[in-house]
């Protein structure tokens, strides 16, 4: 016999978790670029011991996320993102589409810019859009350039992530180029690379836009704030849509080499979320330290584990933040992930308590770690980069702990690369129990979706 107690509590239980699923008002995507575990456990005893956790540890759920492309084993950046926004997996080096991967060509500066597309490969629709459509604020800042392919994956479509100064011109509300479907605009937007906004000059911007448009001049005369430094970010008051665009050329600075002109993560972070919780229907907000992936590529770890670091202040900074209005996260989720990992391994049996950027030090004795050649090494070193020697020679401990230091790689490479491994996702607030377990990218995109209730 059917008990139907039993089938009405669960058809309870099912509403109630498909209800709580749609809960949040705001969802807040925070992208640690090329955070492998192996970064997050060097950056966590470097910045609180073993014993301690980061603040985003501490979020109640995770998951494991996979993270191959359409058409590669090991993903970048582009892809990557791409799945997370999109819920596609989508081919190397493309920007949120279906479409095949071309080359950019050199614009008439000789800039990299202009790409042969396929345009009957269709863009694939992002959840900042989505968002954007149910009449919800928006926003997309980085420590990179604004073009760069992290932040290109929330409000583009193109089919080569080089391809700057179209995806830039995609963000310039009523301009050739522009994406239609962000519809008046993304409401926040931060980075670096104002070059790609502004036109060529051969003296003072060589690398400068050749159709000579003022990407910059025309948002502001469609009511965004612009800003140049970090006086203007910090003086900037909710109520317009404002881009701030903190580097003449290139990325920001490492966080260990910012001078004050540059915000931090941190300060952009927290900034944003007032300029976006004004709206009553809520905010879909993309974060990314992107500093990490670029660390890791120099074969810099010292680097890599502090620009971990200040993108977990970040996320602390805007916890405490949402906090304010939302203490319970009843209306907020928020996501921390990886898009990739990368080779940096942690090696060796070295003592607790070791800094994790010395070289090993024996657990049993104390005394420096040898080789097969009797030579020391450290306990971060990286699967693939420019520093392998001919003949190892010894490693001192003072010089591998400098700032100046690159860590040796096992099979030379020009530059370090990606690694194929699953990265880790934390979650917490409104939505956050359905992550869990082994999962595609693209299906952090449908959870996210859910949350929305889109």
């Amino acid at each position: 016999m059917v008990n139907k107690t039993l089938i009405a509590a669960l058809a309870l239980a099912f509403a109630s978790s498909a209800a709580q699923a749609a809960d949040a008002k705001n969802i807040i995507f925070f992208l640690g670029d090329g955070m492998g575990p192996a970064t997050i456990t060097a950056a966590r005893i470097h910045k609180v011991k073993e014993e301690g956790l980061l603040h985003f540890e501490q979020f109640e759920r995770t998951a494991r996320i996979k993270t191959y492309s359409n058409d590669a084993q090991t993903t970048d950046s582009a892809p990557s993102m791409g799945a997370y926004m999109t819920g596609h997996k989508i081919n190397n080096d493309v920007i949120s589409s279906a479409a095949t991967q071309f080359e950019p060509e050199k614009d008439a500066n000789g800039n990299r810019s202009i790409a042969r597309c396929d345009h009957t490969d269709k863009p694939y629709t992002t959840i900042l859009e989505l968002a954007k459509a149910a009449g919800k604020s928006v926003g997309s800042i980085t420590t990179t350039e604004l073009t760069h392919a992290t932040p290109a994956s929330t409000f583009s479509h193109v089919c080569h992530r080089d391809m700057a100064y179209q995806i830039a011109a995609a963000i310039a509300p009523g301009g050739a180029g522009y994406n239609n479907a962000l519809g008046d605009g993304v409401d926040v937007l931060m980075g670096g690379g104002r070059n790609h906004f502004t036109p060529y000059d051969k003296a003072g911007n060589p690398k400068g836009r050749a159709d000579g448009r003022d990407l910059l001049a025309e948002m502001a005369a469609r009511g965004y704030v612009v800003a140049t430094d970090r006086a203007q970010l910090m003086a900037a008051r909710p109520g317009r849509k404002f881009i701030g665009i903190y580097s003449a050329t290139s990325h920001l600075a490492y966080a260990s080499e910012r001078n004050a002109a540059q915000p931090t993560l941190a300060e952009m972070a927290v900034k944003s979320v007032e300029m976006l919780s004004q709206n009553p229907k809520g905010y879909f907000l993309m974060v990314e330290g992107g500093k990490i992936d670029h660390a890791l590529h120099d074969s810099h770890a010292r680097n890599a584990v502090l620009e971990t670091a200040a993108f977990d202040d970040a996320i602390k900074a805007v916890l405490d933040k949402v906090r304010e209005t939302d203490p319970k996260l009843e209306h907020t989720l928020l996501v921390v992930t990886a898009d990739h990992d990368h080779t940096m391994t942690i090696n060796g049996y070295p003592k607790r308590g070791n800094s994790i950027l010395d070289i090993v030090r024996n657990f049993d004795d104390g005394q420096p770690a040898r080789d097969a050649d009797g030579k020391t090494f450290t306990t971060l070193v990286f699967g693939t980069g420019p520093n392998r020697p001919g003949q190892r020679s010894d490693v001192d401990g003072e010089v591998a702990q400098s700032h100046e230091y690159h860590q040796e790689s096992g099979v030379r490479i020009r530059t370090e690369t990606h690694g194929g491994g699953d990265v880790k996702l934390f979650a917490t607030g409104a939505g956050s129990r359905a992550f869990k377990g082994t999962i595609e990218n693209t299906k952090v995109f449908d959870l996210m979706k859910a949350a929305f209730g889109f």
